[in-house]
């Protein structure tokens, strides 16, 4: 597989994620799904709604979001659609939660090494084509938090995550976290729902990462720690593997940053590359990237 074009800037500005979008030269077609992560109530990391809206405004489509399959204000749909109003995003965007209602869909996963079926939100039919907007960081269980989060635990249902995380074992809406399964299999399973939403697209795809605010936390803490490292910049691509993998190698390089280590211990202690090397071999995507520094 050829390399893919990962472009990056040191700027971290709305208006660099718009060029960095247009530099792509990928026009999404059709309906288009905004993903992005709406931020756990009491978080101070997430990218908040004004970060975003240049090139949200830009592209045109709507922001889409799921239910959350832990306790917190995002798990069941009124109180979700009022912290996406209190956070501001149904001010400036049209949001569609995904799986507001029943029932949901089912993407099979014929390839897929753990799990054979991705349970999405109902309405991910409705859309052409999708820009996944990540704020890279740390993350409690995925050790990281980029595009194939996004893709996979991000895009599916709350039923969706709990088969995920459950690596297939839990079928309904009730994680039980004092039974999860072996760190890999859950790694492997977000690689093969990741690799559904892909498939289901069909390659109308952008992907943009913010390195930014970077918490071995994710937005998804309600009390999250405080950024430990620099910020680094904003990636682009076409490739959800080669993203990540750019940013984890962006991360690695940061040698003279103080909070590296810590950071770094969060990812290697949770495996978190094995989503990437996972992604990898179901081959909707390549490690293997090119660097194009604007």
């Amino acid at each position: 597989m050829a390399k893919a074009k990962v472009y990056f800037t040191r700027d971290l500005s709305s208006e660099s994620v718009l060029k960095l979008y247009e530099l792509l030269g990928k026009k999404l077609e059709g309906k288009v799904a905004i993903k992005l992560h709406s931020g756990e109530k009491g978080n101070q990391n997430y990218m908040k709604p004004e970060f975003w809206k240049p090139v949200i405004d830009h592209i045109g489509g709507k922001v889409v979001e799921c239910n959350t399959a832990y306790e917190g204000e995002r798990n069941y749909t009124n109180k979700h659609l009022a912290l996406i109003k209190q956070h501001g995003w149904s001010r400036y965007f049209d949001v569609d939660l995904m799986d507001a209602e029943g029932p949901d869909d089912v993407l099979d996963i014929p390839n897929g090494k753990v799990i054979k079926k991705n349970i999405v939100g109902k309405n991910l039919k409705n859309y052409d084509s999708m820009i996944v907007l990540s704020h890279f960081k740390g993350h409690p269980m995925g050790g990281y938090g980029g595009a194939l989060k996004q893709l996979s635990i991000g895009c599916a249902s709350s039923r969706g995550k709990s088969i995920i995380h459950s690596a297939g074992k839990t079928d309904d809406q009730k994680i039980v976290w004092d039974d999860l399964p072996e760190q890999d299999l859950f790694l492997e399973s977000m690689a093969d729902a990741a690799s559904s939403i892909v498939s289901f697209f069909k390659g109308n795809m952008v992907f943009i990462n913010v390195m930014k605010n970077l918490s071995v936390d994710c937005d998804c803490c309600s009390v999250a720690e405080d950024p430990c490292m620099k910020d680094i910049g904003i990636l682009a691509s076409l490739d959800p593997i080669a993203i990540d993998q750019a940013c984890i190698d962006l991360v690695y390089k940061q040698t003279d940053d103080p909070g590296q280590k810590h950071f770094l211990e969060r990812v290697e202690s949770r495996h978190g590359v094995h989503t990437i090397e996972a992604a990898a071999a179901l081959g909707f995507g390549s490690r293997e990237y090119e660097l194009i520094e604007v």
